[in-house]
């Protein structure tokens, strides 16, 4: 073997493992979006959760729509079709399966088959239907709106929340304005024609390669939660929505713990330094840098700035404080006689973490 190809080789390995890594820090992060809707569920109620789903999908239309179509290079097309083949290949980015069939330039359909990407595994028996109509509210609904045009509304078909074998339905350009209550309909009597996947939008190969699309699908899931914690403190308070999330996270954190490792490289090493060096790949498949330092009876980690949140004009500081429960969750799953203690500080507009990794006193 040359010395080119061994190189070669290498980083292609390099490259592997490094997709691995944003493919494991994805479903780090669409787990604890789904535990925030859950745990809304579950200790306030649905109409509650189907508050905070509306505002959540609401704002990523706000932030992401118009931008998105730009960027997708749909932004020309008639309205109907441009807000379907928007869905349809936003979500493939993010490894989201969505079926598109378009039906004329006023009318395309979307589907979003079986099993749901947000409500993964047995969770899709614990979401209302109040909670799926909701992000449908928000968004869906809604970009006709966005797109400055008043006769765009959603029509949906099926839900599968509510057993049916997905949610389906589709855009249409009426002939009159929608007034705010006309914008989202249902007809559970229609069905959508069959998807042809050869029929479908496809992403530019040029300028969607592979690596490309790999570091997409990760800040896909994690727009998410970028979303998420600042909708939830806005909607609810400091004290409430810190409690509920920071509640959540730790739950993820300790219940994805030992897979999440697993997925990036690490066997079982109770120590300190074991799960130091868990949380700082962790943290570099996110897209930010944690130091470690060893010494000999604690284990110290700092991360300066937080890619997720800095740009936002003004988060809480609680949304950071509740972040870091996928952490402290997470320890508890390493080693349950190890404790973890932070300090967050907010400089020069951006995030900075400290943590200290110690034995706790028993």
């Amino acid at each position: 073997m040359t010395s080119e190809q061994s190189l070669r080789d290498e980083r292609d390995v390099s490259a592997y493992n490094e997709a691995s890594a944003w493919r494991a820090a994805a479903d780090w992060h669409r787990a604890f979006f789904t535990g925030i809707i859950l745990s809304t569920v579950t200790r306030r109620s649905a109409t509650r959760a189907a508050e905070l789903v509306e505002a959540i999908f609401s704002s990523q239309r706000s932030e992401r729509f118009l931008p998105g179509l730009k960027k997708l290079g749909i932004d020309h097309l008639p309205a109907a079709v441009a807000a379907a083949q928007y869905h349809y290949l936003s979500n493939d980015i993010g490894g989201v399966p969505v079926e598109y069939m378009y039906e004329s330039d006023r009318k395309a359909w979307i589907r979003y088959p079986v099993p749901r990407w947000a409500w993964t595994g047995t969770a899709l028996c614990a979401i209302p239907t109040e909670v799926s109509r909701a992000m449908l509210a928000g968004w869906h609904a809604q970009n006709g709106v966005s797109l400055g045009n008043p006769r765009l509304g959603f029509v949906c078909t099926k839900q599968a929340v509510d057993g049916d074998s997905g949610l389906e339905g589709y855009y249409f350009e009426y002939d009159h304005d929608l007034a705010p209550t006309q914008r989202l309909r249902f007809a559970r009597h229609e069905d959508a024609p069959d998807f042809d996947p050869t029929k479908a939008p496809i992403l530019p190969t040029t300028t969607w390669p592979a690596q490309r699309l790999a570091k997409a699908h990760r800040n896909y899931a994690m727009q998410y939660i970028r979303t998420a914690l600042p909708v939830a403190v806005n909607l609810w308070g400091e004290h409430e929505a810190g409690a509920l999330l920071g509640l959540a996270a730790r739950l993820i954190g300790m219940q994805f713990h030992r897979e999440t490792e697993a997925r990036l490289g690490f066997g079982t090493d109770p120590s300190a330094a074991g799960f130091a060096a868990f949380a700082a790949r962790l943290i570099q498949a996110q897209g930010d840098h944690c130091e470690v330092h060893v010494a000999r009876d604690h284990v110290q980690m700092h991360q300066a700035g937080w890619n997720l949140m800095d740009d936002l004009e003004s988060p809480h500081p609680i949304v950071a404080k509740a972040f870091n429960g996928l952490l402290e969750g997470a320890l508890s799953s390493h080693n349950h006689r190890l404790a973890l203690d932070t300090a967050i500080h907010r400089r020069n507009g951006r995030f900075e973490f400290d943590w200290t990794i110690r034995t706790q006193s028993r």
